[in-house]
């Protein structure tokens, strides 16, 4: 068998300033010392931060030293950079106003809903990743995945006013997730799960008009409204934050939390090992980072096949492979798999 080719660096390792600063902290184990208290109060990560200042391995903590001290524009949100005439930058008593003829309000207000949007989008996105999966395994164009709460998604089955009599669950899926796309476009314009908010709640958002229509409806308009020469008062664009904000809430976000315990298992307490001592010296160690479980869940079926196993060993780890991911919304990092 021939013998497999070594990996090759595509680049040298840059002697970048953050090197500088570690070997400089070298010199000076106290400096080291007070550092690994004030990035973290966890005592199983001060030995890791510790490691790495000492490595030279550049952290969060060093690129965010490295940005101080911040653009004073930039941190008030006086800064717009919409155009190619910019950026633009709010210095009273003159500069009053941008180019395009927006003040500090208007320029606050699309600097945020332009994070509002994005945020949104991503959360909602993540949501339809999870529907889509739904519908696929309902449809029969996936068998990767199994629907695990099948009481749940008759309840979520019946808040969507689908029949459930006479039905499989693979048909329920189909439905569901086809109905549940729809949440995301302009046809529909309205939410179904915002049926579940107080009815005292839902009259004030009408009163506001921010009752979201659809999901990728408002994030859509959120970038119109954020363009130069567009969305000229600042109430207004606050107001579209908060309708873009509840199209997430209720809408993607809410679709994905329920989808995730329709196919994966509604949560329960359970026992798990956390933090970064779960990692084993003697096994393969996969980390899958993120809140998707579609991945984690794959990952998890696939570390115990037979085949991935004897490969592990042959490489001179024990049988386990362990995988540690963060799912559903965790951010630690927990063994999904048991010996």
């Amino acid at each position: 068998m021939a013998e497999e080719p070594k990996p090759q660096r595509i680049r040298e390792k840059l002697d970048v300033c953050e090197l500088d600063r570690a070997r400089m902290s070298l010199l000076n184990p106290a400096l080291i010392e007070q550092k690994k208290n004030e990035r973290t109060t966890d005592e199983n990560a001060k030995p890791v931060l510790e490691l790495m200042m000492k490595e030279g391995i550049e952290t969060v903590w060093d690129r965010f030293e490295m940005q101080q001290p911040p653009c004073k524009h930039c941190e008030a949100g006086t800064s717009c950079s919409r155009c190619t005439m910019g950026p633009c930058r709010i210095i009273p008593p003159h500069r009053i106003r941008g180019v395009c003829g927006a003040d500090a309000d208007l320029i606050v207000a699309r600097n945020l809903l332009d994070m509002i949007a994005t945020g949104a989008a991503a959360h909602s996105d993540h949501g339809r990743d999870i529907v889509e999966t739904l519908y696929l395994l309902g449809t029969g164009h996936t068998t990767d995945y199994a629907i695990t709460d099948k009481e749940k998604l008759k309840r979520i089955c019946t808040e969507f006013n689908i029949k459930t009599d006479g039905k499989n669950p693979e048909q329920l899926a189909a439905e569901l997730g086809s109905a549940m796309l729809e949440e995301y476009g302009m046809m529909k314009n309205t939410l179904q799960f915002t049926n579940r908010a107080p009815k005292a709640t839902r009259e004030l958002w009408e009163k506001l008009g921010i009752t979201p229509r659809g999901i990728d409806h408002e994030v859509v308009e959120a970038m119109h409204r954020v363009h130069m020469g567009v969305g000229a008062d600042y109430v207004n664009i606050l107001l579209h934050g908060l309708r873009t904000s509840l199209s997430d809430g209720w809408g993607g976000s809410m679709i994905g939390t329920e989808v995730s315990d329709i196919l994966f298992g509604t949560p329960t307490i359970t026992t798990s090992r956390v933090n970064l001592a779960v990692l084993k010296a003697d096994h393969v160690n996969i980390s899958v980072h993120g809140h998707n479980p579609m991945l984690s869940e794959v990952m998890v079926k696939s570390v115990g096949d037979p085949e991935l196993k004897a490969l592990a060993r042959n490489y001179g780890a024990r049988e386990s492979i362990l995988l540690v991911c963060a799912v559903r919304g965790m951010n630690c990092s927990c063994e999904r798999v048991s010996r």
